[in-house]
């Protein structure tokens, strides 16, 4: 759902951009110049060559692309979640409300990152930055919601996932931040 939403996105920026002869596309260049100002050169560049939109886009529309990609994690986080509620080893009650838990704020993350697509697309830099930053710490209520109950042990798998996440959104930060507003 959210990479069909990101689609249409992508489709109708590219139907409505204002013809700019200003902005440069997201040939190699653009992305190595986009990549060296974050935190995380090697994550950005692989993710934005990886996009085969990325050749077309301009910075914006680079910013796009790694919110989509922050998107498709979240989204993945919430339903590996919701998959581990439903299986047989968790047989916990207190593990099956903090999965639950933890789904919901990737899902909300994922929403997040969702309005800062809109907010990129109105030019609205500093509210699509705003999201990100939110999308960016609800993967901290679920590790809290973990660290509440001494039982239970905070899965690996999520926690390399959040820090994905963290990462991928540090990357879209970046990148807003060199935008011009």
């Amino acid at each position: 759902m959210a990479s069909k939403i990101l689609l249409l996105f992508l489709f109708f920026l590219a139907q409505h951009q204002p013809q700019n002869n200003n902005m440069v596309k997201g040939d190699a260049t653009l992305i190595k110049r986009t990549c060296k100002n974050t935190k995380y050169y090697n994550l950005c560049f692989s993710s934005l060559k990886s996009d085969p939109s990325s050749p077309t886009a301009d910075s914006k529309g680079l910013a796009v692309i790694m919110v989509g990609i922050a998107m498709t994690n979240a989204t993945s986080t919430s339903s590996y979640l919701s998959s581990k509620l439903l299986s047989p080893k968790t047989n916990s009650t207190t593990l099956k409300m903090v999965l639950k838990e933890c789904a919901d704020k990737y899902s909300y993350a994922g929403d997040a990152l969702q309005d800062s697509v809109q907010e990129l697309a109105d030019e609205n830099y500093d509210y699509a930055y705003m999201h990100i930053t939110a999308a960016k710490d609800y993967p901290n209520a679920c590790h809290n919601a973990f660290k509440r109950y001494p039982s239970l042990v905070y899965p690996p798998d999520l926690a390399r996932r959040e820090e994905g996440l963290k990462h991928i959104c540090d990357v879209a930060m970046a990148i807003i931040d060199n935008l011009e507003w």
